[in-house]
């Protein structure tokens, strides 16, 4: 599925409050959003709208092309290495 970018205004000292207490637990304030994105998603979407939606979107992951070997050894200049 194609994702958008959500913007919230929220007071400084509160977002970097959050920040430091979500990062000693081992998360973010961006997984923590996804979280709860997900659970309005669920509250407020009915069952079969949640289906039908994830119906659509696994077949448009599933139809690009993968990348074969005779493709990839074919363009060896696109292989990049991280340092």
């Amino acid at each position: 599925m194609r994702k958008i970018a959500v913007s919230v205004q929220v007071d400084a000292e509160k977002l970097r409050a959050i920040q430091f207490y979500a990062g000693r637990k081992q998360s973010s304030m961006e997984a923590e959003l996804e979280d709860c994105v997900n659970k309005i998603y669920e509250k407020y979407v009915p069952g079969p709208t949640r289906e039908y939606i994830e119906s659509i979107a696994a077949p448009a992951r599933s139809s690009k092309p993968s990348r074969t070997a005779s493709q990839s050894e074919s363009r060896p200049e696109e292989v990049r290495h991280e340092q």
